[in-house]
């Protein structure tokens, strides 16, 4: 009896544990969604590409899935992972990569000619320093990934470091 009680109380806490996806899981019952999770699309909100040029989700190629890479100058996690994604970049030629990172131009440009991203063209870098797309994906720990479909609906996401394996099998 005690077995089946266990089992009974620890079932719902497994099967959440396993639903693919790793933000909020710590969330209490009843507690409000963050905002991507009650309107599931790209953030809506102004950014700073390279050129100064401002760019929002309206301008993103349609028709093709969206990772949005929410990204830290500062994090190496973010680096190591900008790092396997243009080594991998092949990969991800049917999709739009979003970087987003928190931090002001100049910030976002090192990193941006660090990397060579302007060699990439399906990479959309661009700076939000207002942090407004912090709060709306409710990002505790860098890297956030937000992976939408083809129809700008989210797919998944994650929080930290992820492998790539799992991101490209929502693209």
């Amino acid at each position: 009896m005690r077995t089946w009680l266990f089992v009974l109380l620890c079932l719902p806490t497994f099967l959440k544990a396993q639903s693919g996806h790793n933000h909020g899981q710590a969330q209490q019952a009843g507690a409000k969604l963050p905002p991507f999770k009650q309107y599931t699309f790209v953030a809506p909100f102004q950014l700073t590409a390279y050129t100064g040029q401002v760019f929002t989700k309206n301008d993103l190629p349609k028709g093709k899935p969206t990772m949005v890479f929410l990204f830290s100058v500062e994090c190496d996690h973010c680096a190591h992972m900008t790092e396997d994604i243009l080594k991998n970049i092949d990969k991800f030629k049917k999709a739009n990569i979003l970087m987003v990172t928190p931090f002001k131009l100049e910030r976002m440009k090192a990193w941006y000619d660090q990397y060579k991203i302007g060699n990439y063209p399906n990479i959309i870098m661009a700076a939000e320093p207002t942090r407004q797309i912090v709060y709306y994906y409710d990002l505790q720990n860098f890297p956030g990934i937000y992976l939408y479909n083809k129809k700008g609906q989210l797919e998944a996401d994650y929080e930290g470091t992820v492998k790539l394996d799992t991101v490209l099998k929502h693209l």
